[in-house]
This record gives structure tokens, C-alpha cells and sequence, in this order.
């Protein structure tokens, strides 16, 4: 391992760790950066999924959409802060079904993407519905700051493609040792309560930035 790749792999890890415990008082920093990745992410998955593409970012193709749907996310989420709240929302029950039902399993495809799809929409209909906006936040970024630390650890400690870690991160982790869930869960947990605890009394304001130009 060089000492470029350490130098990255610490600077991921601490702003991983940022993200656990200070996503949401950090949300306003992370929308576009959260809404290129998620975006870019979501492109290239759904073009593998429904053109039973061999491998994520195999092809050209599934390079351009996911750039350009991570554009539009990153800008989307930069004017409006209702968007913005709906991207997370969605990308959490997005990746979490994209997870689930690959580590049980199901053969990556169109029921895939269709099942998490729909389950995205669905959690996002219920944080707009209940008005629990700032709870989304909370869980979407301590889950992936989480992930971050330990797709980075996966990486430098048994040098495991970055690639494969997001085609199939769970059965990845899993792959390598049962404790890599249980040290996931652990650190999600105390960075959703953390952040809980400290953010009893703050609100972020929410925007409409496009307004200022009407």
C-alpha cells in the first residue's frame, strides 16, 4: 500500500466518522456531494439492472446516466431543501432494500430495482407524511458515514475493490467476517443517538434558493 492510498483512506475515515456524528448539523455542506454520489450511484445501478448489464459502470452508457442523474440530484438538492429531503429519504430505502434483498439472495435485475424503487418512494411519502424530516437525516447519514468507514476499512485492511463494495456491500462485508455487520451496527447506532442527543433543539432552516432568482 503507498503512502498516497493510507493518506486518502485516513481522510476518508475522518470524514466518515464526521458524517456519523455530525451529519445532520453538517446536511447543508453534504447535499450536492450526497446528491451527485447517490445519483451517479442510481444511474449506473438501473441501467445494469434493467439492461442485465454484467458488472455496475460497465458500460458507457451506465457512466454517462449516472453522471448526469448525479448532476441533476446535486443541483436539485442545492435549490431546494423539500428535493433535498426527499433524495435521502429515497436513497435510504433505495439501498437498503438494493442490500437486503441481494444478501438474501435474489438475482440482481429489474424486480430488484423495481422492489427498491418503490420501497425509496414509499419511506419517502412516510418522512414528508409525519414531518420527520430531521430523523431521516439523522439515520440516511449515520448509515453512510458507517458505510464509508467501512468501505474503506474492507479496502485498505484486505484490498478489496472499491467497485465490488458497492455492487454488493453487505454480502461483501459479510463475505469477510460476521463482525464486519455487528461493527456496522454498533457504529450507526451510537452516531444516530449521538447526533439525537445533541441536535434535541437545533433545526436546520430549511431554502428555497431558487426563489432569490424569481
Amino acid at each position: 500500500m503507498t503512502l498516497g492510498l493510507l493518506c486518502m483512506g485516513l481522510i476518508a475515515l475522518l470524514f466518515g466518522l464526521a458524517v456519523v456524528f455530525y451529519g445532520y448539523r453538517m446536511f447543508l455542506v453534504l447535499l450536492p456531494i450526497w446528491g451527485f454520489f447517490f445519483g451517479f450511484f442510481l444511474g449506473a445501478q438501473t441501467i445494469q439492472f434493467l439492461f442485465d448489464d454484467p458488472a455496475l459502470l460497465g458500460t458507457v452508457t451506465s457512466w454517462i446516466v449516472g453522471f448526469f442523474t448525479g448532476a441533476i440530484f446535486a443541483i436539485l438538492s442545492y435549490l431546494f431543501y423539500f428535493i433535498a429531503v426527499g433524495i435521502i429519504s429515497f436513497s435510504l430505502g433505495y439501498a437498503g432494500a438494493v442490500g437486503i434483498l441481494e444478501w438474501i439472495g435474489m438475482d440482481t435485475g429489474f424486480v430488484i430495482w423495481l422492489i427498491a424503487v418503490v420501497v425509496g418512494i414509499a419511506l419517502a411519502l412516510v418522512v414528508y407524511y409525519f414531518n420527520i424530516q430531521k430523523y431521516a437525516i439523522i439515520v440516511a447519514t449515520a448509515l453512510g458515514g458507517t458505510g464509508v468507514i467501512t468501505y474503506v476499512l474492507l479496502a485498505l485492511i484486505y484490498g478489496i475493490v472499491p467497485l465490488k463494495l458497492f455492487e454488493n456491500p453487505v454480502q461483501t462485508a459479510l463475505d469477510e467476517s460476521f463482525w464486519w455487520l455487528l461493527f456496522f451496527v454498533v457504529i450507526a447506532g451510537c452516531g444516530i443517538v449521538a447526533q439525537i442527543r445533541q441536535n434535541r433543539e437545533f433545526e436546520i432552516e430549511t431554502y428555497d434558493r431558487m426563489s432569490a432568482y424569481t
